[in-house]
């Protein structure tokens, strides 16, 4: 059972990845929590900001850094709706996060522990203490929401435009 102290911040990163779903992005939040306290925001913003890092993670990492005024976040807990990605996995370690909590797995991308673990490799001179699993209803259920919406629009384009080249093609005849 997860603590309170992660449901109330993974609750924050939902309000955040709820952000990047307004933009029509892919709704992933996150938060970074110093001494009880979030320091940091950040949410999805890919195409928005026609920027290949701009990762939920990279950009609460960068505002953690600004405020603390230091690269290292080292006694911050990072919270995400969706594991992090090989890139932001790799900031994470870089950045000296101490722990973080997931909402749900990616077993497609995850470097968390799905198809690879970044964080809790012993090689490297920084292990992150992981919990995953936290509202892993409610974060999975926004993103599965998410791309149904975007499979159900691409659709309804795909028969527009069939729609329309069908009457191209009548008026050729």
């Amino acid at each position: 059972m997860p603590e309170k102290t992660d449901i109330k911040y993974m609750k924050e990163a939902i309000r955040q990845a709820k952000k990047a779903y307004a933009l029509r992005e892919v709704p992933i939040g996150c938060v970074i929590v110093y001494e009880d306290k979030i320091i940091a925001r950040g949410y999805n913003r890919r195409n928005t900001d026609k920027n290949t890092i701009s990762h939920a993670e990279m950009n609460a990492i960068r505002k953690a850094s600004k405020k603390l005024g230091d690269w290292r976040l080292e006694g911050c807990t990072m919270y995400i709706t969706l594991e992090p990605c090989q890139m932001c996995s790799g900031a994470i370690v870089q950045a000296r996060v101490s722990r973080v909590v997931i909402g749900s797995m990616n077993a497609k991308a995850g470097c968390a522990g799905s198809v690879l673990n970044l964080l809790e490799m012993e090689e490297f001179n920084h292990q992150v203490e992981v919990t995953r699993g936290v509202m892993d209803e409610e974060c999975s259920q926004m993103l599965s929401e998410f791309f149904r919406e975007l499979r159900k629009e691409k659709k309804k384009k795909k028969e527009v435009l069939t729609e329309e080249n069908q009457g191209s093609i009548m008026e050729i005849e």
